[in-house]
Order: structure tokens, then C-alpha cells, then sequence
């Protein structure tokens, strides 16, 4: 643990236990998904060394997802929880192929109850049910949904709830409504684990307005395949050294493209431009297919760039901050991070570059790692990094403040060129613009000498993109470095914070105003 701490990409603290910091990290998803061994000596499986090299990550992910199973050797339920039977990742990929889409809401209250396969049809029938009451009922969505859940989780905790045992771990009140409130927690964070999971295997696609999942097209086949071949029965229940080789076994389950004629008809259907050697071996042609694949995304997301750069989405780009605001969307961070990634590719002619992960279409997966600007926009002479957050009060503070600085002071000594920051948030916090106004006048080393970092909130943010759509001409980078240089100038002007900030506001309401 104290040598992870030392890495640039490391995220947190883990200072009062090392210890137990690094045991938190390894005992759950390295060690139940098979990429770890943690006896006699904590040691990588071949999973784990596959998960490391991989040019197929998501394929190598995906395998150990079908294998998860409860119960296992690594996961005993105890005497009192309910009976399991089930590889939960399975089941639930086979329950959204069978219900067409799954809604988030259906997953937390209906798909956490799938703890044993056998229970898979009650648990459509349950679904549907629930989707002719949605429709049927004339009330509130939030309220109807929220008692759906209340009377689900009643229904599933009855024998504790009859007896009386509604104690949690984490609080003393042992109240009905304190015990409901736990399990329904519990759920939701359960269900956006899953949400995650199953994205990342690469077969269902996430419906971030909707806060649904379904099968990729291209990929129905493969998920088909899937579901007609892997075993639904848990296996090497009492055998821990058989788990743990099973698990640790790179080459199962088997998929479609593990056949040789069906991955060569996949490259024929998705690639028919490309012409290969259909007798090369099975490594190559996955490798190629994960070439071209890749391939594929790059050339999406540069026609995505050049879309956006004619203003053809800046009516969907407005939508989307709207819908965040108002809570809409699902994993509203990430879109966040992908919007502000768009605004910023429209706003003017950088060199735009979001720290996200896309999939092979060009729809946001997840965020990349840590330690790295959000957003890193070259203009030529000088960079601007944009970091976005939705934490607001004092957390934005604890959570931002620091960290934007060390991204804005790692890309100052990379470049050698000058280097600002744009810290985009629904609303800014007190402490942060009296951080970022200090580090202005402030020659600190560490973070490359002084920083300029400009706190703007989200809605004045908007107007400078709304700004420069109706401008008559593409907005130049030099206009773009005025704004920071106008920020450097007043900071050392300004009574305090307070006067900064409301001059650097007004003047982005107006920054087109500034002609070279």
C-alpha cells in the first residue's frame, strides 16, 4: 500500500491502515472475479496477467463475470441470509436480453431479488407486472416507484421484520423505516454496480436519458451464444482449489468468437472492406479484430468532432446540461465530463482531448484514470485544462481544490508551455474561489509557479457557448487566452476573492467582446 500511495494515478489516502486499505482493494473485485490469489502468497492468475496484457480487456472482463457465482468458496452466505443459486452476471445479462431494455429502476427492485437462477421467469413475471402498473398509475412517478419498492423489500424481508431484527450495522436505530431506507440503499448501490459491470463487458449499451441497458445490436448474436452455452448451475461450491483454478482460467467460459469460423464471419460482416488471411490463428485474428475495432471508434469519434464543430449538436449539448441539473440522466458525472468535452471541441478550433473511456461506437463508458485533467485543450502556443464536477458546498472544495492544482501543475512542466485551467461546476463554492484566487498571486514550485484557475459556474458557461454560436466567425484561440490573462491581471488588482471572481464572471458573460 505505501508503494501505491507513490503513484501519480493513485486515488485516496490510505494512511490510517495501509493494512486494511490494501486488503479493501484486492478482497473484493481482484479476488472475487479471479484475477488475484491471495494464498499462500498474493500472486496474479493467469486472468489477472491476461487483464494486465490484453489487447481484448473487455473479453477478458467479460469471461470472468460469467464465472462469478454465489455461493463459491470466496462467498459463503450465512446461515441466516437467503438461498443462493445463481452467477448473477449471467442471469442478468439474460434478463435484459429477455426484457428488450431494463430500466434502472427495474434492476434495483426486481433484478437484486435474482438470487437464484430458478427464480428468473417470477422475476419477468414480477417486471412486467410492474411495467402495467406504470403505465396504469396517474400519480407521481417517485412516489409510485418508491412505495413499489417499499412493499418488494416488505415482501423479501418479512421473516426479519417479523421477528423484529431490523438492526443495521451501521446505526443504532432498529426502526422499520431506518431498516427499509438500509435495504433500499443497499439496492440501489448494488444496482449501479451492476449498471457498471455489465458496460464494461462491452455487450449492452447504456441509455443515459432512459437509465436503461440493452444488448448492442452487433452483439445480440454473441449474447445469445452466451446464454445457450454457459452453464446457470454454480460449480466447485466445496472445492476451493478447483474454484480457483476454474476461476482463474483465461480460456473459459468459451464465447463466440473462440470458434475460428464464426470470429472470421464477424470480421467479414463488421469489416467487408478488409481482406486477411483466413489461416492464420486465432490469436491473430481476435488481434485484428480488436485493431480494427479500435479503429472503427477513432474514425466515430472524429466524425463526432467534426459534427459538433459545425454546431449541428449544440442544440443536444444545451439538453444535455439541462437534463443534469435536473437530475435526468444516469451517471450524470460522466456526462458531465463527455458535454463539457463537446462544448469545448465546439466553443473553438483546440486541439480538444477528454480523459474519458469510449467504447467501440463512441458512446462514454467510464472515466480514465485518475491524476489526469479531465479535459486537455491544445491551442498551439498554450494549453487549457477543464476539470468538471457536480459536488457542490464544502465537498467540492475538499474534493477539488487540491487536486486541480496538481493536474494544472503536472501539465505546466510536461508542455513548457503557459497553461491554464477552467474549473466548470452547477455552482462554484466560497472556499474554492478564494483557493483558486490565492493561487494566482501564490509562486508555488510544486505547482509550477503560479496558477491561474478559473472558477466558472455552469450557467455562465452556457452563455459563452451560446455566445459563440451566434458569433458570425469561429471563435479564435486568442480570445480564449484573454479570458486567463484578463483573470491574472485583475487577480492582482482585486480587494479580495470576492471582486475577482465577479469581474472574471462578468467578463466571460461577454468574451467575444475581445478582437485581435
Amino acid at each position: 500500500m505505501n508503494i501505491l500511495r507513490e503513484e501519480q494515478f493513485f486515488n485516496g489516502k490510505g494512511e490510517n491502515d495501509p493494512t486494511f486499505s490494501a486488503r479493501d482493494r484486492i478482497n473484493r473485485a481482484p479476488k472475487s472475479l479471479g484475477f488475484v490469489k491471495l494464498s499462500p502468497e498474493i500472486t496474479l492468475t493467469p486472468a489477472g496477467e491476461a487483464l494486465l496484457t490484453s489487447k481484448r480487456k473487455d473479453e477478458v472482463f467479460l469471461r470472468q463475470l460469467l464465472k462469478f457465482q454465489i455461493p463459491s468458496p470466496y462467498h459463503k452466505p450465512s446461515a441466516k441470509a437467503t438461498t443462493f443459486c445463481v452467477k448473477p452476471y449471467l442471469e442478468l445479462l439474460r434478463l435484459v436480453r429477455n426484457m428488450g431494455t431494463l430500466k434502472f429502476d427495474e434492476l434495483q427492485i426486481f433484478g437484486m431479488q435474482l438470487t437464484d437462477w430458478h427464480k428468473f421467469d417470477l422475476i419477468v413475471r414480477k417486471i412486467e407486472k410492474f411495467r402495467i402498473a406504470k403505465v396504469q398509475n396517474r400519480n407521481n412517478y417517485r412516489t409510485f416507484k418508491n412505495e413499489y419498492l417499499k412493499a418488494e423489500l416488505m415482501s423479501a424481508y418479512n421473516d426479519r421484520i417479523r421477528t423484529g431484527e431490523t438492526h443495521t450495522r451501521e446505526s443504532r436505530d432498529s426502526s422499520l423505516r431506518k431498516f427499509l431506507d438500509t435495504q433500499s440503499s443497499n439496492t440501489r448501490d448494488y444496482a449501479d454496480a451492476c449498471f457498471r459491470y455489465l458496460r464494461a463487458t462491452g455487450l449492452v449499451n447504456v441509455s443515459h436519458t432512459g437509465k436503461s441497458l440493452s444488448i448492442v445490436p452487433e452483439k445480440i448474436e454473441d449474447v445469445d451464444y452466451i446464454l445457450q452455452t454457459v452453464d446457470r448451475e454454480p460449480c466447485f461450491v466445496n472445492d476451493e482449489n478447483g474454484y480457483v483454478t476454474y476461476l482463474g482460467n483465461v480460456d473459459i467460459p468459451k464465447l463466440l468468437t473462440d470458434n475460428k469460423s464464426n470470429l472470421i464471419a464477424k470480421l467479414h460482416s463488421e469489416f467487408p472492406e478488409i481482406s486477411f488471411d483466413e489461416n492464420a490463428d486465432i490469436h491473430t485474428l481476435k488481434d485484428l479484430f480488436a485493431e480494427k475495432s479500435e479503429e472503427r471508434k477513432f474514425e466515430t469519434i472524429q466524425k463526432q468532432k467534426a459534427e459538433i464543430k459545425s454546431y449541428r449538436l449544440y442544440d443536444d449539448i444545451q439538453t444535455i446540461f439541462t437534463q443534469i441539473i435536473d437530475n435526468k440522466l444516469y451517471d450524470a458525472p460522466l456526462l458531465m465530463e463527455w458535454n463539457i468535452w463537446r462544448a469545448m471541441t465546439m466553443l473553438d478550433g483546440g486541439e480538444v482531448k477528454a480523459n474519458l473511456n469510449f467504447d467501440d461506437f463512441g458512446h462514454p463508458v467510464s472515466t480514465a484514470q485518475g491524476n489526469m485533467a479531465d479535459i486537455i485543450c491544445d491551442y498551439g502556443n498554450f494549453i487549457v485544462i477543464v476539470e468538471t464536477t457536480l459536488s457542490t458546498g464544502q465537498k467540492q472544495y475538499e474534493m477539488e481544490s487540491e487536486p486541480v492544482s496538481r493536474h494544472l501543475g503536472k501539465i505546466k512542466k510536461a508542455s513548457e508551455k503557459p497553461c491554464y485551467c477552467l474549473f466548470v461546476a452547477p455552482s462554484i463554492n466560497e472556499a474554492c474561489i478564494a483557493h483558486f484566487y490565492a493561487l494566482h498571486n501564490m509562486n508555488i514550485s510544486y505547482y509550477g509557479g503560479k496558477s491561474a484557475i478559473i472558477p466558472l459556474p455552469l450557467h455562465i458557461f452556457r452563455k459563452m457557448l451560446e455566445d459563440s454560436r451566434k458569433a458570425s466567425y469561429t471563435p479564435r484561440p486568442e480570445q480564449v487566452k484573454a479570458f486567463f490573462d484578463y483573470s491574472e491581471q485583475i487577480a492582482h488588482t482585486s480587494t479580495d476573492e470576492k471582486q475577482w471572481y465577479e469581474k472574471i464572471q462578468q467578463y466571460a458573460l461577454d468574451w467575444l467582446a475581445f478582437r485581435k
